[in-house]
C-alpha cells in the first residue's frame, strides 16, 4: 500500500487551528503520510506536528458549502478544533485523516521511517538483556537458570526467548506446563527478594470442569517453595470468575493437589471495563457545563480512583507476603497480561529500591511488560475518546497507563525515593500509544523479531538516556532510600493525575514554572555543597604541606593536642 492512495490533499490553506492553552494559529494544513502538520503564516512561525498514530478518532462537522469543523481527539488526550474552508476541502481532508489513523500494518508506522538526527550513545535495544538483567537474580550454584526452550516463540508467543526458571525443571517439562496454562505462560521469575522469596507469574492453569492436572506444573511449584514452606497464589479475579473459567477450559489451583499454596483472590477491573472507566473519568473532565459537585460525582462514578486503589492494595499484599512473611507468590489473571504484570511491576517499586532510578524503572518496563509480552498493538490501538461501538471488547484496555498512575501516588507519597520525576512517566505514557521509535511496537518480543523492529528503528532509550534529554527527567529531590516503601492505599491518600488528565483542560504552567525554580534551588544547593566539600579538601591540603614545611605547628591544625601553639 501506497500512502498516495489515502492523500486526497496534501495541502490546504487558510485553516485554524484551535489548541489547549495557545492562541488560535492562522495557517496551512500540510498531510504527510505520518504527520499532519499546521504552520503559521506569522513573522515568527508556530508549527504543530501530530502523528496520525496519536489520533484516536475524527469527528465531523460541516457547515454546508462553507467549509466545516474537523475535532481531532489524541490519545495524549489533546482535544485539537480545525476550521477548514471548502466544502470540498472539508471532505478530502476529514476522508484522508480517518483513513491515514486507520493504518494497522506496524511497519508502515513512522519509526520504521524515522532516523535520529543526534548520535546514538547507547543502542537502547540490548541495554536491558535477560541474561544482563537476571544476571543479579541468577548466580552460580543457585536453584534458578535461564532457559531458551522459548528461543523460536513456538512454545509461548507471548514470553521473550529467554526466561528464569527452576533448575530442576528441564525444558521437556516445561513445555508439558506450558500445555497447562493459558496462551503457554508457564510460572516464571519475575523478581527475587532479599529473604529468597520469589515472585512469580503466569497465565491461568487449564484444569478444564473435569478437574485436568499437570504433575509437571505442580513439581516445578514444590520445587520453587522447597521443603516445609508455603507460598500464594494472588489470582487477580474474583472467585465467581475463577470459578465460571472452569466452564470456559480455564480455573485456578487446586488445593488438593497444590498443598503448599494458599489461594487468596484481589479482584481487578481489565479491559472493557477499564477502558469505560477512563471514558467515564475524560468525558467528566471536558465537560465544561459540570459544576463542582457534579463533577466529584462522575469522577467518583467512573470508579478510575478506585481502579487505582485495587490495584495498588493487591501489589502492597504481595509485597506484604515476600518482605514480611518470606513467602513466595505466584500471580496470574486469566491470560497472566495485564493486572498480573500491573501486580508484578508495582510490588517490585515497593520493594526494589533499585526500581525506582531511571535506568532500573526501564528495566523493569522492558522485563515485565516489553519482553513479559503486555500487547501493546492491540491495547493501544483505540482509546478513550473512540466510540465503544467502534472498540473491540476485551482488546483495548489502558493498563498501561494505570500503572503509571499507581507508580505517580506512591511518587507523589514518597517524592524524594525516586530519581525520575512525573515528567517521566508522562512521557512513557505518550510514547506508549504514538512514537518515532519501536520500542513500544508490537504485542510482543516476537512480533518485534519479525518485524525487525532492532535493526529498522529506534529504541526509546536510546534517546532518553542521553544526558542531554535524560536531565529534564530527573527529580530534583531524589534522596537515594534503600528501605522498602509502604504506600497508603486510604482514598484521601490518593489523588487524581493532574499533569495528565486535566493538562489540557486546566494550564499547569504555574506548577511547571514551580518546580522549575524547586530543580534552580537544589541545583545551586549541590554546586555550592559540591564547592564547599572542594575548599575543605583544599585547606586540608594546605595545612598537611605547612605541617610538613614547618610552616605551623600540628597542635594548630588539631586544636585538642596536648602541644602549645608555636609559629614558627
Amino acid at each position: 500500500m501506497e500512502f498516495a492512495e489515502l492523500i486526497r490533499i496534501s495541502r490546504c490553506d487558510r485553516v485554524m487551528l484551535h489548541q489547549p492553552h495557545k492562541a488560535v494559529l492562522d495557517g496551512t494544513l500540510c498531510i504527510t503520510g505520518h504527520h499532519l502538520i499546521v504552520s503559521s503564516r506569522d513573522e515568527e512561525p508556530q508549527e504543530l506536528w501530530l502523528l496520525h498514530s496519536n489520533i484516536d478518532t475524527v469527528e465531523r462537522r460541516q457547515q454546508g458549502m462553507t467549509g466545516g469543523t474537523l475535532w481531532l481527539k489524541c490519545k495524549d488526550l489533546r482535544i485539537l478544533q480545525l476550521d477548514i474552508i471548502g466544502a470540498d476541502q472539508f471532505a478530502k481532508v476529514s476522508d484522508t485523516l480517518e483513513d491515514l489513523t486507520r493504518v494497522d500494518e506496524p511497519t508502515l508506522l513512522y519509526p520504521f521511517f524515522y532516523r535520529p538526527m543526534y548520535t546514538v550513545l547507547e543502542d537502547g535495544w540490548t541495554a536491558f538483556l535477560p541474561e544482563s538483567e537476571f544476571s543479579r537474580l541468577v548466580q552460580s550454584g543457585d536453584d534458578w537458570r535461564m532457559s531458551y526452550v522459548n528461543k523460536d516463540y513456538k512454545v509461548c508467543p507471548s514470553y521473550p526467548s529467554a526466561m528464569v526458571v527452576p533448575k530442576s525443571i528441564d525444558d521437556n517439562e516445561l513445555v508439558a506446563i506450558a500445555n497447562f496454562r493459558q496462551g503457554g505462560r508457564f510460572p516464571v521469575l519475575a523478581y527475587r527478594h532479599e529473604s529468597s522469596a520469589v515472585l512469580l507469574r503466569s497465565g491461568q492453569p487449564l484444569t478444564t470442569p473435569n478437574g485436568k492436572r499437570c504433575k509437571e506444573d505442580e513439581r516445578l511449584l514444590s520445587l520453587v517453595l522447597g521443603r516445609g514452606k508455603r507460598g500464594y497464589v494472588i489470582d487477580t479475579r474474583t472467585q465467581n470468575l475463577s470459578q465460571s473459567a472452569k466452564l470456559r477450559g480455564g480455573g485456578y489451583e487446586s488445593e488438593l493437589h497444590y498443598p503448599n499454596w494458599r489461594r487468596v483472590h484481589k479482584p481487578i477491573d481489565r479491559h472493557h471495563v477499564l477502558i469505560d472507566s477512563f471514558t467515564k473519568l475524560m468525558d467528566g473532565i471536558n465537560d465544561n457545563s459540570s459544576g463542582m459537585d457534579k463533577w466529584l460525582s462522575r469522577l467518583e462514578n467512573c470508579s478510575w480512583m478506585n481502579n487505582i486503589k485495587e490495584t495498588l492494595n493487591c501489589a502492597c499484599l504481595v509485597a506484604q507476603c515476600l518482605d514480611q512473611e518470606g513467602a513466595s507468590v505466584l500471580v496470574h489473571d486469566t491470560d497472566g497480561l495485564d493486572s498480573t504484570l500491573q501486580v508484578t511491576s508495582l510490588a517490585q517499586i515497593i520493594l526494589n529500591p533499585d526500581c525506582r532510578t531511571v535506568r532500573g524503572f526501564e528495566a523493569l518496563i522492558e522485563r515485565e511488560w516489553l519482553q513479559g509480552g503486555h500487547p501493546f498493538a492491540l491495547r493501544h490501538q483505540k482509546s478513550c475518546y473512540t466510540p465503544s461501538n467502534q472498540r473491540t471488547k476485551g482488546t483495548h484496555s489502558p493498563s498501561f497507563l494505570l500503572f503509571l498512575d499507581c507508580v505517580h501516588q506512591i511518587y507523589s507519597q514518597f517524592s524524594c525515593s525516586f530519581e525520575f520525576g512525573e515528567s517521566f512517566l508522562i512521557m512513557l505514557f505518550e510514547h506508549s500509544y504514538s512514537s518515532q521509535f519501536g520500542t513500544f511496537l508490537g504485542n510482543n518480543e516476537g512480533e518485534r523479531v519479525v518485524m525487525k523492529a532492532r535493526e529498522r528503528t529506534t529504541s526509546l532509550w536510546s534517546y532518553v538516556n542521553r544526558p542531554e534529554i535524560l536531565h529534564q527527567f530527573l527529580n530534583p529531590m531524589y534522596e537515594p532510600n534503600q528501605r522498602v516503601i509502604w504506600p497508603s492505599v486510604a482514598p484521601m491518600s490518593l489523588q487524581l493525575w493532574p499533569a495528565v488528565y486535566l493538562r489540557w483542560v486546566v494550564d499547569q504552567a504555574p506548577q511547571d514554572a514551580a518546580w522549575s525554580v524547586v530543580k534552580e534551588i537544589k541545583e545551586r544547593d549541590s554546586a555550592i555543597r559540591s564547592r564547599v566539600s572542594r575548599l575543605r579538601r583544599q585547606l586540608q591540603d594546605l595545612e598537611k604541606e605547612a605541617v610538613a614545611n614547618g610552616i605551623i605547628s600540628q597542635s594548630i591544625v588539631n586544636p585538642g593536642s596536648p602541644e602549645p601553639l608555636e609559629v614558627a
